[in-house]
């Protein structure tokens, strides 16, 4: 029995070994997806591979297993999968699906269950589905939505019933009702964004409550929703992402909430700053911390699965700021800044089991 236990405890260990966190960096102008590894102590990063991919790199998405890494390939309007090796990172190229021309996806992911990848065309103003099959692209698609330009990005709800997808101009949040049986999607309705001029661009759900909060890219601003099964989300706060004094130019990005649910940051491009603010724990209301410098054009950003790290992308600088997170007080302390290229468009951290 003692030597049961001992050997449980040293597999258990082994296993929390191989659980390495890898970054992957597109690169649009050099067409190729850049891999590191994450040291968890001092967050520095690793070159693990860099690996040329058909067209320039966006949105980067992995499956609920962490099994295959999808990425839009924006000058081409395809979307390729890989499959993740989970010892090393590294990727192995599955399968190609071409969109039609114009239909470029400015975002790709999969839903909850990882059967399905959807992507939103910015340009054609489209939600498409395509059905996966241990990785690879299914075509042609099982559906394509017609909604209207600027549709930027999508999130799945917990309960992978409510599909959302933020759009720019029209300053809303389109809703759909999900069946995950069929990939099917039936329009519920619209949620308005937080001001008349705020432009939905991202969104983000808190991990433990029933919030999202979206990036604002019109309003430089973040709006917080509130989300009900029956009836999706309702905006309740917009708060600027900017200082009071700042008089340039700016829109906003991305939106990331820290996974211990306490904070939540936007990328501002212009101000090139992460805006920060704590999250209420009863109410939800947010909190201004102010802006963090980051990188020239902060298009993405990400934080590690573990929170321990922030990672600021520049498209305007081709490297990547890495930051320490106090996990209690919600603030940014630059530790690292890494050169990867010309152009750092998105950046993801995948955690592997």
């Amino acid at each position: 029995m003692r030597w049961f236990l001992t050997s449980l405890l040293f597999l258990g260990a082994a296993m929390n070994a191989r659980a390495d966190t890898y970054l992957y960096a597109s690169m649009a102008p050099e067409q190729k997806i850049q891999i590191y590894r994450l040291n968890a102590k001092d967050g520095s990063l690793t070159p693990v591979e860099s690996i040329a991919v058909d067209g320039a790199p966006g949105s980067l998405a992995v499956d609920p297993a962490k099994k295959f890494l999808y990425a839009s390939l924006r000058t081409n309007s395809s979307l390729a999968s890989f499959a993740i090796d989970a010892n090393t990172g590294k990727l192995k190229h599955l399968s190609t699906a071409e969109l039609p021309k114009g239909e470029n996806a400015a975002f790709v992911g999969t839903d909850r269950s990882g059967r399905w990848l959807i992507s939103a065309s910015y340009a054609a103003g489209k939600v498409v589905v395509h059905e996966l099959n241990a990785g690879k692209i299914t075509t042609p698609a099982v559906q394509t939505v017609a909604t209207t330009m600027t549709a930027h990005a999508f999130v799945a709800a917990p309960d992978n019933r409510w599909v959302f997808v933020p759009h720019v101009t029209p300053n809303a949040v389109f809703q759909f009702k999900f069946d995950a049986k069929t990939g099917q999607l039936s329009d519920a309705g619209k949620a308005a964004g937080g001001t008349p001029k705020a432009g939905p661009r991202h969104l983000a759900l808190h991990p433990a409550i029933g919030l999202a909060f979206s990036s604002d890219e019109v309003g430089s601003s973040i709006t917080a929703y509130r989300f009900d099964e029956a009836n999706g989300l309702k905006p309740f706060q917009t708060l600027s992402t900017l200082p009071k004094d700042f008089t340039g130019k700016n829109t906003t990005a991305e939106v990331k909430v820290h996974p211990n649910g306490k904070f939540v940051w936007v990328s501002n491009r212009g101000h090139d700053s992460l805006a920060g603010f704590a999250i209420e724990k009863l109410s939800g209301k947010l909190t201004s911390l102010g802006q963090t410098p980051t990188e020239k054009t902060p298009r993405s950003f990400e934080i590690d699965p573990d929170g321990q790290y922030v990672f600021g992308a520049g498209e305007g600088s081709g490297k990547l700021a890495v930051f320490r997170v106090d996990a209690d007080k919600g603030t940014l302390t630059r530790i690292h800044t890494v050169d990867v290229g010309k152009s750092v468009t998105w950046v993801m951290a995948v955690k592997m089991k």
